[in-house]
């Protein structure tokens, strides 16, 4: 997979393959990122969960784990920015991905701590304000995305190519990536790599709850939903809780009834205990085509077969 600029992003991340593992609330923690870097991918530790102390922690965790390059996630919208961002750099991190809110505060920091700043993006009038913020690299994330979403609901396939043409630093795509002919669809569009989450939340390694990684194989095409729109819109499977969530909004419900209802430790509760009904279980669109449990080193291995198949498919038709 490595050519052209794959390569330069290889050079730039310090990776074997131009893949990068996506930071994830309650999914991607040390042992995680660890193994994606073990199999020559871009590990990153989601720290959207996590109190700098235990960020600390799983810092220190992966890099006993492997002695290759990993990032961290910082979403920026929390009180524990600064401090997380400032644990990462104490402990060594060099790569970040931003997301869920301007770049710019950040960037000048931790480029001159010698970072390498990516920023998750969902239009492309926010990529080229990345750029010219000076963030490194953009992902251009799709609406069929999990978790938190952009409200532009541009999709990948109409996204990637949008954001290739507004900005010339390297774009990553993102959203309803699981395989790897959608890696090679990704580079057709011009991405320079392909950042992938779902897909890794349902392995060995990952930390979600065994009860949510099944529910996710289980689900079918058009199981999941993006919802509370008038919040931050959440991309989840559908169960008791979005059902409730949907006939809210239906009716119209506030801002104030969402919260209410939403609560505190939904996602917790969901995705890393395991409560199949009541938890918020924030998965992309792709999860319908995900039917298995593999190992990191596993479903790396079937991407580079199944990109390279799909390569050879369309140079012989």
């Amino acid at each position: 997979m490595r050519y052209g600029k794959r390569e330069v992003l290889c050079k730039l991340l310090n990776i074997d393959l131009p893949i990068i593992q996506a930071g994830m609330v309650w999914v991607s923690g040390a042992k995680l990122a660890a193994a994606a870097a073990n199999a020559g991918v871009l590990g990153v530790i989601g720290a959207a969960s996590m109190q700098p102390d235990l960020l600390r922690q799983h810092l220190r965790k992966a890099k006993g784990l492997t002695r290759k390059s990993f990032a961290v996630n910082v979403p920026l919208l929390y009180s524990k920015t600064d401090q997380q961002i400032e644990v990462a750099l104490e402990e060594g991190v060099r790569i970040f991905i931003t997301s869920a809110g301007s770049p710019k505060p950040y960037t000048a920091k931790l480029k001159d701590a010698g970072c390498t700043v990516l920023h998750v993006i969902s239009s492309p009038l926010l990529a080229k304000k990345c750029e010219d913020a000076g963030v490194d690299i953009v992902i251009a994330e799709g609406f069929e995305a999990g978790g938190h979403n952009g409200r532009d609901e541009i999709t990948t396939m109409v996204l990637i190519p949008e954001v290739v043409k507004a900005v010339k630093i390297p774009v990553i795509a993102a959203g309803g990536i699981a395989s790897g002919g959608a890696i090679a669809a990704a580079f057709a569009l011009g991405a320079w790599g392909a950042q992938m989450g779902s897909r890794f939340a349902v392995t060995v390694e990952s930390s979600a709850h065994p009860a949510f990684k099944q529910a996710i194989v289980e689900a079918p095409a058009g199981g999941t939903m993006l919802c509370m729109k008038k919040l931050v819109p959440v991309r989840i499977l559908k169960n008791h809780f979005f059902e409730t969530v949907h006939r809210m909004e239906e009716a119209g419900a506030s801002v104030e009834q969402l919260l209410e209802t939403l609560g505190k430790g939904r996602a917790r509760r969901g995705m890393f205990e395991g409560d199949r009904e009541e938890g918020e279980l924030e998965i992309g669109q792709i999860s319908g085509a995900i039917e298995d449990i593999p190992t990191v080193s596993e479903l790396v291995e079937r991407l580079k077969k199944e990109y390279e198949l799909c390569i050879a498919d369309l140079k012989g038709s």
